[in-house]
């Protein structure tokens, strides 16, 4: 491959694999958040045992997800310096706004919830898990508006051989940012459901202890799956209507695009029509956990292809219309230099995947007994009896 193909395939393996960690965070923050709410409100026991539970995996998760955006940077101030100076006063703002809300914000309401378990009070202690939400959720808006420009440059001009925003409100009204921001939050959800309803049906499939507790998370992940999955079809079809511009002619979009529809419409399928109907037995159907236990994974395929299909399809150009990949890329660069971060960049994001899916993994095997989050804190100061 040539200079310009590496650095391509250096931006694709990067975005791609810190993506896997940020569908899932999208997914798993609200349903922790959630949990927690009926913790508090109820005080049982089952309720905290879930949150600590599912809220250790999405802490393990964020944590990894957070130096793999960390590499994102590094790649992007190496390869593609000519997109900075054409359209650095436009596409960084709201890269800076992410990284001030997922970096310092976000970190910091996560840190309290965290260390907050029997030294804050319960109303304050639940605000900060849903603080982590909205900020997850603003951070990822942040991200689809800088995305959005690129595939569509509204309320910009060319001045001087540089981009300038004339018009924030034609930004953030951007038709692709419209349809494509709830479709990426409703493939969040869909993503964290399957999760949940996966490490149940595992659980489940090994005649557990705790029955009523994967019994219970199964439920929420299929009924979060179904949501999930239905808006995302639907704001996944509400994109064709005029906002592509004819992007999908290329042949890895329209690849990507077609891989992303008809599995997706199955799964919409199976989990509208199958699971949310059976939903009270398929806690109880063991011949159908390997099934639900198979079918995991697959969420984070198709986030992935989606992906592909929107940033396949805006080739040649960085920004639509008005610059290049070719010229975006950073003059002088060889093939030897791309190459090595490609392969640096790529082994440490690949290792942290690993590291969390087993981490995950070995948090799942484990069990609801005792996690590592809240751990050491007295259950009596734990419970949300605590006031003001």
């Amino acid at each position: 491959m040539d200079v310009l193909d590496l650095a391509r395939t250096q931006f694709a393996v990067t975005g791609g694999l810190h993506f896997l960690f940020v569908v899932l965070t999208l997914g798993m923050a609200p349903l922790v958040a959630l949990m927690h709410t009926r913790w508090a409100m109820t005080g049982r026991p089952l309720h905290e045992a879930m949150t600590r539970f599912w809220g250790q995996i999405y802490v393990v998760n964020y944590a990894l997800g957070i130096v793999t955006g960390l590499v994102m940077e590094f790649q992007f101030g190496l390869a593609w310096s000519g997109l900075s100076h054409y359209a650095g006063d436009v596409f960084g703002a709201p890269l800076a706004m992410e990284t001030l809300l997922a970096f310092f914000l976000e970190s910091t309401f996560l840190g309290l919830w965290i260390f907050g378990w029997g030294r804050l009070p319960r109303w304050l202690h639940l605000a900060c898990i849903w603080l982590v939400t909205l900020t997850a959720y603003a951070s990822a808006f942040f991200i689809m508006l800088a995305n959005s420009f690129l595939q569509n440059p509204a309320g910009t001009v060319a001045r001087d051989g540089r981009l300038e925003l004339v018009d924030f409100g034609a930004l953030v009204a951007n038709k692709a940012l419209v349809f494509s921001f709830p479709h990426v939050v409703a493939a969040g959800l869909f993503t964290g459901g399957m999760v949940l309803v996966g490490a149940s049906a595992y659980m489940l499939r090994r005649r557990t202890e705790q029955a009523e507790f994967f019994t219970r998370s199964m439920r929420l992940g299929v009924v979060t799956a179904a949501i999930g999955i239905t808006f995302t079809m639907g704001f996944g079809y509400a994109q064709f209507a005029g906002v592509q511009d004819g992007k999908w002619d290329n042949i890895g979009a329209a690849l990507g695009l077609a891989l992303m529809m008809e599995v997706g419409q199955l799964l919409g399928l199976v989990v509208l029509l199958v699971m949310l109907p059976l939903i009270r037995f398929l806690p109880r159907w063991r011949w159908a956990h390997p099934l639900l236990v198979a079918m995991t994974p697959l969420p984070f395929v198709l986030s992935i292809a989606g992906w592909v299909a929107r940033e396949v399809g805006r080739q040649p150009w960085m920004i639509w219309g008005k610059l290049t990949v070719a010229d975006a890329m950073t003059p002088g660069l060889t093939a030897g230099m791309v190459t090595a971060s490609l392969t640096g960049f790529a082994g440490v994001l690949g290792l942290l995947a690993v590291v969390d899916y087993v981490l995950i993994a070995r948090i799942v095997r484990r069990g609801p007994r005792e996690p590592d989050l809240g751990a050491g804190v007295p259950r009596e100061t734990r419970t949300p009896a605590l006031s003001f």
